[in-house]
């Protein structure tokens, strides 16, 4: 992490804001309508980026993991449904993306992990347990795909204390 959000990023042990954002252009997904297991949100700058297009194919690979350990996988960003829509169907993507477009990353602000300048969001993922607690988090240098080992960790862990991790860029 960059440290522009090291003192904004929601730790774990706090509450998860809720939210309802739209899935597609006729369906919104609130984060209360997934509470009774883990969600991992994972927050990414955009669509159509080589390394968001590689983390989200990867999350996509490693779903059936992420469902066999309960949780429930949600990507986030700035890009409006459409735009979504189009990279979903182009990556073979079987998990909901929902659009933080409009007011334009408010979820993103929400979790501290709003980048103003670009107009998009860091890295960012959370892992949130049954009761919307906050359960681990990370916050990834831009350039670089954080994989998926921090969120089987935290996704195995859970019942054990919270966990924050943060990057150096």
């Amino acid at each position: 992490m960059d440290g522009m959000h090291s003192e904004t990023v929601l730790k774990p042990g706090e509450k998860a804001p809720d939210f309802t954002l739209p899935a597609t252009p006729d369906q919104e997904l609130s984060l209360s309508d997934l509470k009774g297991g883990p969600v991992i949100l994972a927050f990414y700058p955009a669509d159509w980026s080589p390394v968001c297009g590689d983390q989200m194919v990867l999350y996509n690979q490693i779903l059936p993991e992420f469902h066999r350990l309960g949780a429930q996988l949600v990507g986030l960003s700035t890009d409006g449904v459409w735009c979504h829509a189009a990279f979903a169907q182009a990556r073979g993507l079987h998990f909901p993306l929902l659009s933080d477009f409009e007011p334009k990353g408010a979820v993103a602000r929400s979790f501290g992990v709003y980048r103003p300048a670009e107009g998009t969001s860091e890295r960012a993922l959370f892992v949130i347990d049954a009761d919307g607690i906050i359960r681990w988090s990370y916050v990834s240098p831009l350039g670089l795909n954080p994989g998926a080992d921090g969120i089987l960790a935290a996704l195995e862990g859970l019942g054990a204390p919270a966990h924050h991790e943060g990057a150096v860029s």
